[in-house]
């Protein structure tokens, strides 16, 4: 094997440094398209036929490795097509449409430089079938004594490209000038998509069929199509009438049954039937043959009914019916105290006007008459009853009570009816009194002007009096102004709620539902007065909104840095202090001015005391928000380039031959770096073999491999391929698996012939899954001080998603790898084994994907578990104590494959795995070079 790199010389010591590089991109597509080409400015143009399935890859290079976005706006996240896969830079449309033709984007960052964007122009190709219309005019020619019958064909297809038109007359194709009673041509303001045949004062050998033949000429592989129409001496437009006379008036429940019929019209023209308003018909409808059925009609069903005829000659044919559903409905009532005096309150003496208003259909059916206490009463001099128009709707009846009298106290009773019966009444009660008075509306003192701290509940409080008492309505109040009404402001996302006992009740209030809120009285208790209301200004105070929450700081010693916590968003934002701390230490404190924004810590020279966690608490009234720095002095993992090319065969037999390449991010933050170690192991069936080399080195590959996959065994990781990763814990750095520090303890790392001379239940086993007393693996120690429930995790290097493993499943299932790993679970007090798939994005997911607990006896077993990856994911082990110490958990040879899990063991071969790290000042002499040197 020979592998090969960028090998440049760091200006503080000798080895290999790749500097950090921007973002490209370029565009591919998969699958077959009809053809892609190039345009101006460099932009590809991909055709594909309406009904397959599009496919384009954006293959990005730069380091750190680039986010990818598919859009179908540039910049713009919105309008994302299809299935996008940000991993794989894959878009995929099955079926498309013709609408989701376009400009694509795919947009690759990485925070260097500028984004680096693509786009391809996506053309969806289609054909419809063409549709012949025929339109016939009577023109009289101006100083001319006869009349020119015309008769006009017109053809229309939808398609992409646009269409080429064949005109043919009993099999014979008209071309232009060929006959001088016939003109072809293209009217300017359709652009050419429709194509019309005129016969000029029409002869018999026009009576003929016609064939339109539209064509693309075969683009995509699109074939021809055509329509057919016979042109005689009976072709006519159609007409058609409804057997009902306008308008079908119907109780509800009842069947209502629309009769059209055509009149005339040759080809016999087809009848549908349509709702004025562009509603769909009730979904109980029945049509069949021009006969529209409508079983048990409701309110809904009512309005207007369209026949509509077409037979493509002139234009279609239209007849409306109206249908109205008998009834009553929404009825309300009012009390005017004494109009003539804009008084609010009811009074001996002065004039009371009682209004009662219904909407009735048909609106001249609708009747109304008045009780007092159950009896009927008459119009009077003092008791004067008017009614509106009854043909327009709503009616109104209204009661005008002149000079009020202590006899006149009672209860009115408003019925409204339909003239012909068949509907339930409406009544309305209506009472009057000394106690009938007006409604008031109050704030309790000290609660027009409430502060609350965000997350807790609140109450503000309207009081309302007035008999019969109203609903109280509330709203928001911007400062410029009334909220619109159809804004959802409210905290339940509406622009109005309604209360019945004059509180408005908001949980777990947030800084978004500060302002002010109007309380105001509905008109539901019959007052036609001007609405009371109030006005109640909530202030919601929050803890200071701080940024970056996290973030580690990698600096190299004797450096100077500055950390800095900004202040987003605080209230009161007065009176703001911050305080520094280096773990428990406290560094500096201080106080915010109206002018600043942010507040900084500089370290002048960094010592090994220095490095640690550093925090920044922001305070106020309501609490803190804190910023976290973690300082170390810890180099960057370097990263293969993530579009490192596939291993090419030589002419050599059995031999490889492989270009790598890779980056560091920051080489110059920390401390400097020297050289870089790449790792070579080979697994074989029965040994594990590795060793280190330097960076150009030759091997020959031993023989009959059955693949060779490259990993980034570190902190970031590349399936170059099909890949495999496998790790028996023989080395010291564990293949790059971490402690989780969320956790209770520790997995440690064994060998049965050192750390145990006596096998014990507690102590684990006594070898490793091979039976090799030398060989390593990780062990839960379950004694004291351990309890029953304490958690172990172990979590595993960050794999990227092979992108030709993603692309050729689909995006919700994502990638399939299979997890192998051996256990030891032995012992009466035994705890539970746990495998999460932890997958990265917004924020980190685990999901369990694999579990045992209780006693497995004193021998390794196997596990398998299936891992469905979308994005980044890692592995975490997770050892749960049980309840004593004789219950020790063991783990060995943790395995990844590319693919499903098979139920078969693993066939036997050779897989070689690369690793790199970093060697940075001091190194150590016993740790140089081992292996083979160049």
């Amino acid at each position: 094997m020979k592998i090969e790199t960028d090998e440049r010389v760091h200006p503080f010591g000798m080895g290999v440094v790749c500097v950090l590089s921007s973002p490209t991109v370029r565009i591919v597509h998969a699958g077959q398209a009809c053809n892609v080409e190039e345009e101006q400015y460099s932009e590809r143009v991909y055709t594909i036929r309406e009904g397959e399935t599009l496919e384009l890859q954006c293959l990005v290079t730069g380091h750190p490795r680039p986010q990818i976005r598919w859009t179908k706006t540039a910049g713009g996240a919105s309008d994302r097509p299809g299935s996008s896969t940000l991993d794989s830079g894959t878009l995929r449309i099955d079926n498309i449409r013709r609408h989701q033709g376009g400009r694509y984007y795919c947009k690759a960052e990485n925070g260097l430089g500028f984004p680096a964007i693509r786009s391809i122009r996506v053309d969806v190709y289609y054909l419809d079938k063409p549709v012949i219309t025929v339109h016939q005019s009577d023109d009289e020619p101006k100083e001319q004594f006869y009349f020119e019958r015309t008769v006009f064909l017109r053809c229309v297809a939808s398609s992409n490209p646009p269409v080429v038109y064949t005109w043919t007359r009993d099999r014979e194709v008209i071309a232009e000038g060929s006959d001088s009673g016939v003109e072809i041509y293209k009217p300017f303001f359709t652009q050419g998509e429709t194509k019309i045949l005129k016969l000029k004062n029409l002869r018999l050998q026009d009576y003929a069929d016609y064939t339109c033949i539209a064509s693309v000429r075969r683009a995509c592989g699109i074939r021809d199509r055509s329509s057919h129409f016979i042109l005689n001496n009976r072709t006519a437009p159609p007409s058609v009438k409804i057997l009902l006379e306008d308008p079908v008036v119907a109780n509800p429940g009842e069947t209502i049954t629309l009769v059209c019929k055509v009149v005339s019209g040759h080809p016999p023209p087809t009848l549908r039937w349509l709702r004025a308003t562009d509603e769909d018909l009730p979904k109980r409808s029945i049509v069949k043959d021009g006969t529209l059925t409508v079983p048990v009609i409701t309110d809904d069903d009512g309005g207007t009914y369209t026949c509509m005829a077409s037979n493509n000659v002139g234009n279609p044919a239209k007849k409306s019916i109206s249908i109205l559903v008998r009834g009553l409905r929404k009825g309300r009532f009012w009390i005017t105290p004494d109009p003539y005096h804009n008084e609010d309150n009811i009074q001996i003496g002065r004039e009371v006007k009682i209004s009662c208003q219904v909407e009735a259909t048909p609106s001249d059916e609708l009747q109304f008459s008045w009780l007092k206490n159950g009896r009927p009463l008459k119009s009077s001099e003092r008791m004067v009853i008017t009614h509106t128009d009854p043909s327009v709707s709503p009616g109104t009846t209204n009661l005008d009570i002149i000079d009020l009298k202590f006899t006149d106290f009672g209860t009115y009773t408003c019925v409204a009816s339909l003239r012909n019966g068949g509907i339930p009444e409406i009544s309305i009660d209506v009472n009057i009194s000394s106690t009938t008075v007006p409604p008031e509306l109050t704030v309790p003192k000290g609660q027009s002007h409430l502060t609350v701290l965000e997350g807790e509940t609140v109450d503000l409080q309207c009081l309302v009096s007035g008999k019969p008492k109203p609903i109280i309505l509330w709203s928001r109040v911007e400062e410029n102004g009334p909220a619109a009404a159809a804004e959802p402001v409210m905290p339940d996302g509406t622009a109005q709620m309604e209360s019945y006992d004059g509180i408005l009740r908001i949980y777990n209030v947030t800084r978004k539902m500060s302002g002010t809120y109007r309380c105001q009285t509905s008109q539901y208790n019959g007052f036609n007065v001007k609405p009371r209301e109030a006005l109640i200004h909530l202030v919601v105070q929050f803890p200071p909104t701080v940024e970056p929450v996290y973030t580690e700081v990698r600096q190299a010693l004797g450096r100077a840095f500055s950390l800095t916590c900004n202040l987003l968003q605080a209230y009161p934002a007065r009176h703001l202090q911050y305080e520094w701390k280096l773990g428990p230490r406290l560094l500096t404190v201080g106080e915010f001015t109206d002018q600043t924004h942010d507040t900084s810590y500089h370290v002048k020279a960094l010592n090994r005391e220095g490095y640690g966690e550093y925090t920044c608490d922001i305070t106020n009234e309501a609490g803190a928000g804190r910023c976290t720095f973690l300082v170390t002095g810890k180099a960057y993992g370097p990263e293969f380039y993530y579009d490192t090319p596939q291993a090419l065969w030589q002419n050599r037999p059995q031999v490889y031959g492989f270009k790598l390449q890779w980056t560091q991010m920051e080489p110059n933050a920390v401390d400097r770096i020297l050289a870089y170690r790449l790792g070579i192991q080979q697994v074989r069936p029965s040994e594990l073999i590795r060793f280190f080399v330097k960076v150009k080195l030759g091997l020959s590959i031993p023989p009959s491999p059955v693949s060779l996959q490259l990993f980034l065994l570190d902190h970031s990781w590349m399936f170059c391929s099909a890949g495999n990763f496998l790790c028996g814990f023989e080395e010291d750095s564990l293949c790059s698996f971490s402690q989780d520090k969320s956790d209770e303890f520790d997995w440690t790392r064994h060998r049965g012939a050192v750390e145990d001379v006596t096998f014990t239940a507690t102590s684990g086993p006594s070898a490793d899954h091979t039976g090799s007393k030398q060989g390593f693996y990780m062990f839960l120690e379950t004694s004291r001080p351990r309890v029953e429930g304490d958690k172990a995790r172990l979590t595993s290097p960050t794999f990227n998603v092979n992108p030709a493993s993603i692309s050729s499943s689909s995006a919700s299932s994502g990638a399939a790898y299979c997890l192998t790993f051996y256990y030891h679970m032995y012992g009466k007090h035994q705890g539970a084994l746990n495998v999460f798939l932890r997958q990265k994005g917004p924020a980190l997911t685990d999901t369990l994907v694999w579990s045992l607990t209780g006693n497995q006896g004193n021998q390794w077993r196997q596990a398998k578990a299936a891992l469905h990856p979308t994005t980044a994911f890692q592995v975490v082990m997770e050892g749960v104590r049980g309840s004593g110490p004789e219950g020790a958990i063991a783990i060995d040879d943790v395995s990844i494959k590319e693919g499903e899990c098979k139920d078969s063991p693993p066939n036997t071969g050779f897989v070689f795995a690369v690793h790199l790290f970093p060697l940075v000042w001091p190194l150590s002499v016993s740790r140089g070079w081992r292996g083979v040197s160049s």
